[in-house]
């Protein structure tokens, strides 16, 4: 476990093996995007808030202790990864299916899943030819625009499922393009680590057209 740790939040209440199991993410993801392209190499310069605490905020709006919580997109684990981290302390009875359809990052999420310990289960696969998941939870951070990922969070959502998607300063623009084409009860929380962006919480989700 790394021996310096960075400062935790208020808002995020883990013991100290969660918190180094977060920095050991953290590294590994430093280490194999040398070789591979997982994240943006200069947002790594402020890695821990941009994607480790970006991500592990995701966790808060989630008011179930089991199910199944599917992330599209992975990439990097974020927020895939740091979820199941957080969530193998404090809801180990969640079901974690990461899907990335880039086979050099599923190989990078499943090895880094092996390392971490972590009970994930790593497809890689399109998300959009995948049978449903009938996930309890699907949460994606920086995948497509929203009116495109409602369609894949719907296919792969049970009927009391929700979203939990992470998006950026143009948020609202998205939110009023999707309700052209569906339906939803939503509610936006307010990123902890970025004033311009939101977690959006989605339930009931329909086509508008039926």
């Amino acid at each position: 476990m790394i021996g310096t740790l960075h400062e935790l939040p208020d808002w995020l209440n883990v013991s100290r093996e969660t918190h180094g199991k977060l920095e050991d993410l953290l590294g590994l993801v430093s280490k194999w995007n040398k070789s591979i392209n997982l994240v943006s190499g200069a947002s790594l310069s402020d890695g821990w808030r941009r994607h480790v605490l970006d991500s592990a905020q995701m966790i808060l709006p989630c008011d179930i202790d089991s199910g199944h919580w599917v992330d599209i997109g992975s990439g990097a684990g974020f927020p895939g990864l740091v979820v199941a981290i957080i969530a193998q302390e404090s809801k180990p009875a969640l079901k974690i299916t990461l899907v990335e359809s880039d086979r050099r990052k599923a190989t990078f999420l499943s090895e880094a899943s092996r390392q971490l310990g972590l009970s994930v289960t790593v497809a890689c696969n399109r998300v959009e030819s995948m049978p449903s998941l009938q996930a309890s939870v699907v949460s994606a951070r920086a995948f497509a625009p929203l009116s495109r990922l409602l369609g894949d969070a719907w296919h792969h959502l049970r009927p009391d499922g929700f979203c939990l998607i992470m998006k950026g300063r143009n948020y609202q623009a998205e939110i009023a393009d999707s309700q052209t084409a569906w339906s939803y009860d939503l509610e936006v929380i307010p990123s902890l680590t970025d004033v311009d962006s939101a977690i959006l919480k989605l339930r009931k989700i329909s086509d508008a057209k039926s």
